[in-house]
């Protein structure tokens, strides 16, 4: 039975270089000369850090500008709030990978109601589509597309 996949992945070495890259970008800029400004990127989390908000949402642009250049979803991008002290400010973002429970309970009541003859089962941190047709799971891809999701979805595997 023909049959897909639906995840939500990031490629982290792309957001390495990125992060490399803005690093760069950092510390040529005239406005931070001088200042103890910097990315760390350590597992799936960038930490930011500089002498003000302000600057931090200077950083984040740049990040995020860098992000899209080398064809990363800047949706899987989550910031918190920026913690301050007297000397300076930092900032954590997130990169969110998987489709996480509640989400993924949402699209699969979002594909039941549609009365379409497909299974769908949860596996972890994606999707499985599983149906009779291809035709039926292109349709699912389509209305899964159009479903307005805050992370970005790729569909993989489809198999006949």
């Amino acid at each position: 039975m023909p049959s897909f996949d639906v995840v939500s992945q990031v490629n982290m070495q792309e957001v390495m270089n990125a992060v490399n890259q803005a690093t760069r970008e950092v510390d040529t800029r005239f406005d931070f000369k001088g200042k103890n400004v910097k990315f760390e990127l350590e597992g799936s989390a960038i930490t930011m850090k500089a002498p003000d908000k302000f600057q931090l949402s200077q950083m984040y642009d740049i990040l995020t500008a860098k992000l899209a250049t080398r064809k990363v979803n800047v949706n899987c991008l989550k910031r918190e709030e920026p913690q301050e002290n007297v000397a300076d400010a930092r900032q954590v973002v997130k990169v969110r990978q998987g489709i996480e429970s509640e989400l993924a309970r949402r699209l699969v009541k979002t594909v039941k109601d549609t009365k379409v003859k497909v299974q769908v089962a949860v596996q972890g941190d994606q999707l499985r589509v599983t149906g009779k047709k291809r035709d039926v799971l292109q349709g699912v891809i389509n209305l899964l597309k159009e479903e307005k999701v805050d992370m970005p979805l790729q569909f993989i595997n489809f198999r006949d």
